[in-house]
């Protein structure tokens, strides 16, 4: 019982930093006018909680665990995240076409990493090495665009004109910030990913304790608890920019941290814990749906607007993943 405990204060704080970090990096955006789209791509598509957890799983020879994170969370990105936040808050959205061919192409280059499977440290090198050629594209695209995808001066305007429509209240994580100058919001950055960091490393221990205490398989438990866990704060941040009119957050929270997943979380996980072996399931099953889920992702983006139904397709395409990996497997996704 007190590994359910340990596993449950440390998602409780994982959740409440990552509400924290969103609304001061926000507010740094708002003060030193940096675009808010980056900010989206760089600081919640980084996602520092995943990158502990993901280590100190691999670490302490959870690899299976450590794998099923990567892969369930890039699948959730779709299937769960974006189709939950398409369900509660339909949106317009205007995503550069770039930037779509960037995030459908992400699965696709895992692929080939995969094919000469066993994922090496030098294989990590080089998914570290190709995030940051996306991010360095994203911030180049951003400065030299003349209308940036989402600029911190518009959000500031949403967020603090109380005479529009669509501003934000004073409950709202990106209008708390508002108030403080640029340096103060990067300090309080710095306390939130100290929380992420944190959390992180208390759901690993507390994920270490279940799995012996209740012996529950470890790819399962990584795939689905830990998986939904994180999966939380996603849906969080993508829903309400969505809910307040600001979706380019949203977005760029969804983008970047798929992303991030097949490339630079993966790569991290790679160097920390050595070479993984990749049952020829992931292959022949998870990795496909990756591809479609992530496929399907991006033509909606393209249509300009996100709607229920689109969500609720994802949502359906993601239960039935579910359902096939348990009914032909036996187990969920994804095993070594």
């Amino acid at each position: 019982m007190d590994s359910v405990f340990i596993f449950i204060s440390g998602a409780m704080l994982l959740i409440y930093s990552a509400e924290k970090l969103i609304g001061y990096l926000a507010g740094a955006a708002m003060s030193l006018r940096i675009s808010a789209f980056l900010l989206a791509i760089v600081f919640t598509g980084i996602e520092f909680d995943d990158i502990v957890l993901g280590v100190a799983l691999n670490i302490e020879d959870l690899q299976d665990v450590a794998l099923g994170l990567v892969f369930g969370t890039a699948i959730s990105f779709t299937g769960v995240v974006l189709g939950l936040a398409a369900i509660l808050a339909p949106v317009e959205v205007r995503v550069p076409r770039d930037y779509i061919v960037l995030f459908v192409a992400s699965p696709l280059v895992l692929t080939a990493f995969v094919l000469t499977a066993p994922l090496t440290v030098v294989d990590g090198l080089v998914l570290l090495g190709l995030f940051a050629c996306f991010v360095a594209y994203v911030v180049a695209r951003e400065s030299r665009r003349q209308t940036p995808t989402f600029r911190n001066a518009e959000l500031s305007e949403e967020a603090m004109d109380s005479r529009t429509e669509r501003s934000f209240p004073a409950e709202v994580p990106l209008a708390r910030a508002r108030a403080l100058p640029g340096w103060a919001n990067l300090g309080m950055v710095v306390v939130a990913l100290a929380g992420l960091v944190i959390g992180a490393a208390t759901v690993s221990v507390g994920t270490r304790g279940i799995l012996e205490e209740y012996g529950i398989e470890g790819t399962i438990f990584g795939a689905t608890i830990v998986t939904a866990v994180l999966t939380v704060e996603d849906v969080f941040l993508t829903a309400e920019p969505f809910r307040k009119g600001v979706p380019a957050i949203g977005v760029g929270n969804v983008i970047g941290s798929l992303v991030f997943s097949v490339t630079g979380k993966l790569g991290v996980i790679l160097l920390a814990g050595g070479a993984i072996v990749v049952g020829p399931e992931v292959l022949t099953w998870h990795l496909p749906v990756l591809i479609v889920l992530t496929a399907l992702a991006a033509y909606f983006f393209s249509t300009g607007r996100l709607k229920r139904w689109h969500g609720c397709v994802l949502l359906a395409l993601y239960a039935v993943y579910w359902g096939v990996s348990f009914a032909v497997f036996g187990e969920a996704p994804v095993e070594l």
